[in-house]
């Protein structure tokens, strides 16, 4: 016979154990409540480190900041690529490698003396290298794996602006007193270079200029274009109006004839005239008065000359009177030369074509001289004149069709090109790409 017992609990014990539980219950849920929570972490096995915030930065150059130690290297007269990165430990393996990446991208024998390379550090050495051949573009040199070389530009910040001033010694240092780029200087001197001889320029002339600087990092590094100028020269007034037209941009005056001629006025930038055309001039090496058909700019030993029109190069050379010199024929009408050169550029010889502008050779004393400077000859139908005397003749004008978009550009630019404290306020808030007038 099946005996069973029955275990009766009493009311009071359970009513006690139930108490238990529930303090339990509320105990644990109060010790996860209260418990902090680590952040998710990637050195715990099964965790996920996608939800811990992560901030890079990058440098002006694309370059994170944080695992690097940066500094900059001033390239030297002489110095090559091999140089520069023995000088920082670079395996002479690695640098072939990094020339190697490069020959699609960068010529490495181009690096400039007097330029910038920034070079990154780390606890293994100098990984990435940033060369600057202007202060936009770069160069990227990255020894990390993959090797790779590629370029980038800096952003790039524009303003518009005017300068003006009364030239009191030349047209630079007016520039300087007046806080403007200098620059601004060799670019009238190339917009004007057709109407006005630059080494004449002289005391209470005056300039107003209206432009584009652009900026990086809120610092100018230079001129993008200049819109439109004017300058005074011994009472004269001179307009220049930039307008692109036919996929080209030319300057013109206020009637929309072309600043550009057939010739430059002179074949330096800056210099001064020592001795003129004439037929009868002393000859400081002869000793003796005969004519002196050309111009004498006087320069230091080394300055570029320009060839003052487009044309064929016929003669370049040596001979004991002219020294190192060239002569160039523009047309059936024009021809100039070129004497006293230190040297002449490269790849200028006979039959080569030659671009106005363009560096024919370099200011010296060879040949009869006693000084540095370059004597510039100019034959009309095979005559020798007097280039400053010669009426030039003009480039092609603002086309017909063309003139009504042409003369409002210039009715919108001209309230700028005043000399008085202009009315407009200040135009130099920040532009996105291209100015619209």
């Amino acid at each position: 016979m099946e005996t069973r017992r029955t275990v009766e609990v009493k009311r009071p014990v359970r009513f006690f154990l139930l108490l238990l539980l529930v303090g339990a219950a509320v105990m644990a849920l109060w010790y996860v409540r209260s418990r902090p929570i680590d952040p998710p972490s990637a050195s715990r096995p099964g965790r996920s480190a996608a939800f811990r915030p992560v901030t890079i930065v990058y440098d002006a150059f694309g370059i994170e900041e944080g695992p690097f130690e940066r500094s900059t290297h001033r390239i030297r007269r002489g110095e090559t690529f091999a140089d520069i990165l023995t000088r920082y430990d670079v395996p002479y393996a690695d640098v072939l490698a990094l020339a190697e990446a490069a020959r699609d991208v960068f010529n490495v024998r181009r690096l400039q003396a007097g330029r910038p390379l920034h070079v990154y550090r780390d606890s293994t050495g100098a990984r990435v290298f940033v060369y600057q051949p202007d202060p936009v573009r770069y160069v990227v040199f990255d020894l990390r794996e993959p090797v790779r070389v590629y370029t980038g530009r800096r952003a790039v910040e524009r303003v518009l602006r005017t300068a003006q001033g009364v030239i009191e010694s030349s047209l630079y240092e007016t520039l300087q007193a007046a806080d403007a780029d200098p620059e601004l200087a060799v670019r009238l001197s190339e917009i004007f270079a057709w109407q006005i001889d630059f080494y004449r320029i002289q005391r209470g002339d005056r300039f107003v200029a209206f432009y584009e600087e652009t900026l990086i990092d809120g610092e100018p590094v230079g001129i993008e274009r200049v819109l439109a100028a004017r300058f005074q020269h011994m009472g004269e007034d001179f307009y220049a109006f930039r307008f692109e037209h036919d996929g080209g941009v030319d300057y013109y005056d206020e009637a929309g004839r072309n600043l550009r001629k057939a010739f430059l006025k002179a074949p330096l930038r800056y210099s001064r005239i020592t001795s003129r055309y004439s037929l009868r001039r002393f000859h400081p090496v002869q000793k003796r008065y005969k004519p002196h058909l050309g111009t004498d700019y006087a320069a230091p030993a080394g300055t570029p000359v320009y060839a003052t029109g487009d044309g064929v190069v016929i003669e370049a050379g040596y001979n004991q009177y002219n020294g190192y010199y060239v002569k160039i024929r523009h047309n059936a009408v024009y021809t100039t030369g070129y004497l006293h050169f230190s040297r002449i550029a490269k790849g200028i010889w006979p039959g080569v074509r030659v671009r106005q502008g363009q560096v024919i050779g370099y200011v010296g004393s060879t040949g009869l001289a006693t000084g540095p400077h370059v004597c510039y000859r100019f034959w009309k139908n095979g005559r020798q004149v007097d280039p400053l005397r010669e009426q030039l003749p003009p480039g092609e004008p603002v086309p017909d069709s063309l003139r009504d978009a042409f003369f409002a550009l210039r009715d919108r630019l001209m309230p700028r090109l005043l000399f008085e404290p202009p009315a407009y306020a200040e135009a130099s808030a920040a532009v996105e790409g291209d100015v619209t007038l």
